[in-house]
């Protein structure tokens, strides 16, 4: 008897504790074209009350005065828009009555589609009060997490295994700035189908918090990324990152290798970079097989780098390689341009040499050296036609379309880091020459993009993404309620005429 009031007691606690269903209005905003809700969207009042659609697309509302009233609500969401009266206002007045519903419709401008937020507090908030099903086990807090910046996931032993970097928590301003980590399952061996959600299983301290995975000795924070599964000579899976050490106001002053011990759900460093060194293991990696060796490319605009994938040449500085026309010893900021015999750029594996990007290639053309035409960097816009500097690009095959497909973040765009680039390339190396905008952001950042390759759809047709939603850099003072410093996930459907494959190979 005592054990069985014990269990009620567990499952009554863990059971949120809110208002009964009955109390609360439920606004509901679905995607127009795919029916399902749609997270983020903000429902304002004339007297500036502002609701915030969780990840079912669910807004609750209770508020004192204006129940059993006649109700406006401004509408508004990134990417998405709600039709405009003949004022030019666009809402809906709705009559709020306790336990009563509505349904919004919105149209999605965004190519891709909003799915759900990954971290943070209060995921499917609204949904519970208003008595909807959710499908995370943790949909309200996990692991004390309020929000977290940029992703980090590989599969490892059979596991996604996740990291981010800073994060938050409620019971100080100052959070985990040393690497919180979580595994999920994959969706056909126990986890959620991936268009529903992930659940995290955190790896937490003593408190319950999100516990530091990697906490590097020396000042300021730790991030990793560069996060990548390899097997060494006798067949054993390893896991390793790049880790670097930053002090204000975001200096990085020692990089180095870290390899995870799943035994401690912890990192441990294995090596220690010359911090002059050009080339070393950075952003999201990709494999690549070429003329019969298998290799490990890198880059943050690019994947352009690249080092044999085995664990002795991950450490190995010397044994990295970048895909370039610039000739080694040629001197720090004084390149010498290698051009073949007909006068075109000699592209080949160069070893210590920085990787070319936009501001590089922008000073070679303010020094004579090659045309501004001649840049690797010209990725262009396919309707405008205008040249779109990356900022971050994940890569990965992609089986439905037969090509290496990019999703790449833009720097200085309509917003300075919040818009999202699909493109596609014969190669990993490119060329990636066009690109179609498929997300944007209204003064708000969504950066750092993390293709998921392992969560395809349908042989690809649906790849999945996401990014770190913030106000950071974008100027921005206004902060989005719960879904600040989080990652939320997209849905791209490679069908959609719009991403016809001839445009980008013009």
């Amino acid at each position: 008897m005592w054990k069985s009031l014990c269990l009620l007691w567990i499952v009554w606690c863990s059971v949120p504790q809110c208002l009964p269903a009955g109390d609360y209005f439920q606004i509901r905003v679905i995607d127009a074209e795919t029916k399902r809700g749609i997270p983020l969207v903000e429902l304002e009042t004339v007297n500036q009350i502002l609701y915030v659609t969780d990840s079912n697309g669910i807004a609750a509302v209770n508020e004192p005065g204006l129940i059993n009233q006649e109700v406006y609500f401004r509408i508004r969401s990134h990417g998405y828009e709600y039709h405009a009266d003949g004022f030019g206002y666009r809402g809906k007045k709705l009559q709020v009555t306790p336990g009563g519903k509505a349904v919004l419709k919105m149209k999605r401008v965004n190519l891709a589609e909003r799915l759900y937020r990954v971290t943070g507090g209060g995921i499917y908030r609204d949904s519970l009060l208003t008595g909807e099903p959710v499908p995370l086990q943790k949909p309200l807090l996990n692991a004390q997490v309020l929000g977290s910046d940029s992703v980090q996931n590989a599969l490892f032993r059979g596991r996604v295994y996740w990291f981010w970097g800073d994060t938050n928590r409620p019971s100080y301003p100052l959070g985990n700035f040393q690497v919180p980590g979580a595994v999920s399952d994959l969706p056909d061996k126990g986890g959620l189908p991936i268009e529903r959600g992930v659940n995290l299983d955190y790896f937490v301290d003593e408190s319950g918090f999100a516990k530091k995975t990697c906490e590097m000795p020396g000042a300021g924070p730790t991030w990793i990324d560069a996060l990548v599964t390899l097997k060494d000579t006798s067949g054993q899976e390893r896991l390793f990152a790049k880790y670097v050490k930053v002090k204000a106001p975001l200096t990085v002053y020692e990089r180095g290798l870290v390899e995870f011990n799943a035994d401690k759900n912890q990192f441990e460093k294995r090596k220690v970079f010359d911090f002059d060194a050009p080339l070393y293991p950075v952003g999201h990696p990709v494999r690549y097989e070429m003329a019969g060796t298998e290799y490990i490319l890198f880059g943050l605009s690019y994947p352009l780098i690249r080092v044999p994938a085995i664990p002795t040449a991950l450490a190995d500085l010397s044994e990295y390689a970048t895909y370039s026309y610039l000739k080694p010893g040629s001197g720090n900021e004084d390149w010498t341009v290698e051009r073949d015999t007909q006068g075109a750029l000699a592209y080949a594996w160069r070893k210590h040499v920085p990787p070319l990007n936009t501001d590089l290639e922008r000073k070679l053309v303010q020094q004579g050296k090659i045309a501004a035409e001649e840049a690797y960097s010209l990725f262009r816009d396919i309707e405008t036609k205008q040249v779109v500097q990356i900022h971050n690009s994940s890569v990965a095959w992609n089986a439905y379309r037969n090509k290496w497909t990019m999703i790449a973040s833009q720097k200085d765009g309509t917003s300075m880091l919040g818009e999202i680039w699909y493109a596609e390339a014969d190669s990993p190396l490119g060329p990636w020459k066009w690109g179609r905008k498929i997300v944007t952001h209204e003064r708000y950042s969504f950066y750092n993009p993390k293709q998921h390759p392992l969560f395809a759809r349908e042989n690809g047709r649906l790849i999945y993404f996401e990014g770190t939603y913030t106000t950071l850099f974008s100027g921005n003072k206004v902060k989005t309620l719960r879904y600040d410093y989080n990652q939320i996930m997209y849905r791209l459907d490679l069908s959609d005429p719009r991403l016809d494959a001839k445009q980008f190979m013009q």
